[in-house]
């Protein structure tokens, strides 16, 4: 990878990695937040409404989607990445500063809500303006660079879990609870800045700039890309359900099965380290022999393999097990974001691709993975039944198998 495009890399995936280590964070975290600003006699419900809260960000997803997808097809990818990195910020050093609940009462929930909302509206418009930025470098190697916007979750996840890791075990479960799990928010919100200068100082793709400028990207989108959108959708519902199944297992691990929270982090290190280090690979086989073959075969895999790992979890909790688990997980998600990010920039022109990658990505998210772990927590409470995750995880599967096949009969390749 020459110089210039390594630094489009960097520029484009930190702020997805500062997006979603934010994310990881305030999910490993959820029982410590729910303590500190959603108080409640019912850890339960305490619990539900962090997550709740955790989710809600989800609901503003598409309009961020719709104002920076459409920006960043009329001003630039640049431009699109540089007003979402701000409003980034913003989000991250509300969750790392704002009192407790016991502090200034309802006002710290308020802030939090707050700081979700503009971390959901920059992530809205984040993912397509980052991926197509990425995916316009080379036209040859589309799917090996898009893959990077992926790989970088996974290094977030890493660097979440290990965050996580260093905090539950230097610190006592007190001190967790009372401060410690804001360090994490406070490294974030010293990176953005870093973020900020390495986005202005890289240029805008060769492809945006060679196209023809629309309008109204969204009303141009909206009329004529219909069918686009409704297959992009279908192929990010397994992308979303699977990457939120992975950030949500340590709190599944702990509240479900019983284990120690070191248990959970060190599944999800495993995990995220294999999408983190294998993702780009599956992306430079995806361009080798085609992204369908790629894509197919890992969504097969997905829905066959999660009901007997989660069977055999759920008989024999363990560590070791969990960690399998994840890693597993993780290898087969890596192979199916190898080759995603490709063929959802192939579906749309040039001219209106930020726009509607940036409506199918996040109104897949809203749907099936932002809620999903308030949704199976409220499940499993209500219900008793363990294997709800691996369910859920292989019915999205077989929805996105259904759009890689009629991606695949339109003519991706």
């Amino acid at each position: 990878m020459s110089a210039t495009p390594r630094r489009a890399v960097v520029a484009a995936t930190i702020g997805n990695a500062l997006e979603w280590f934010d994310l990881i964070i305030y999910a490993f975290f959820a029982t410590a937040i729910a303590k500190t600003f959603f108080p409640n006699p019912d850890a339960t419900l305490s619990l539900l409404i962090a997550l709740g809260t955790f989710g809600v960000s989800f609901f503003v997803r598409p309009l961020g989607g719709i104002v920076l997808g459409a920006y960043a097809d009329r001003a630039g990818r640049k431009a699109a990445l540089m007003v979402g990195m701000v409003m980034m910020m913003v989000g991250t050093t509300l969750m790392a500063l704002t009192p407790s609940a016991a502090q200034i009462g309802i006002a710290a929930p308020i802030l939090i809500v707050l700081a979700r909302l503009l971390q959901g509206f920059s992530a809205g418009g984040e993912f397509a303006s980052a991926t197509v930025f990425l995916a316009e470098q080379s036209a040859e190697r589309r799917a090996f660079y898009s893959s990077w916007q992926f790989a970088t979750q996974g290094l977030a996840m890493v660097l979440g879990s290990v965050s996580g890791l260093l905090i539950t075990n230097l610190l006592p479960p007190p001190d967790v609870a009372a401060w410690g799990w804001r360090i994490p928010f406070l490294f974030g919100m010293l990176i953005g800045p870093v973020a900020l200068y390495i986005r202005r100082n890289v240029p805008e793709t060769a492809e945006f700039e060679a196209a023809p400028t629309l309008k109204n990207p969204l009303i141009e989108t909206a009329r004529h890309q219909k069918r686009s959108i409704a297959i992009a959708i279908g192929l990010v519902i397994l992308c979303t359900v699977s990457i939120y199944m992975m950030l949500y297992l340590p709190t599944y691990s702990e509240t479900a099965l019983g284990l120690e929270p070191g248990a959970g982090f060190l599944g999800t290190l495993a995990g995220s380290t294999a999408l983190f280090v294998l993702t780009p690979l599956f992306g430079h086989i995806a361009d080798r022999i085609g992204r369908i073959p790629v894509a197919l075969t890992a969504a097969v895999a997905l829905v066959v393999v999660p009901v007997p790992l989660f069977a055999a979890l759920i008989a024999t909790p363990s560590a070791t097990l969990l960690i399998a688990t994840q890693a597993m997980i993780g290898l087969l998600v890596a192979a199916y974001l190898g080759a995603l990010g490709a063929l959802m920039t192939d579906l749309f022109p040039t001219a209106s691709r930020s726009t509607g990658i940036s409506l199918s990505y996040n109104i897949s998210v809203l749907a099936f993975g932002g809620m999903a772990p308030l949704v199976i927590t409220s499940l499993i409470a209500r219900t008793g039944w363990l294997g709800i995750p691996s369910y859920y995880l292989a019915m999205a599967a077989v929805v996105s198998l259904i759009a890689i096949l009629v991606a695949h009969r339109r003519g991706l390749r």
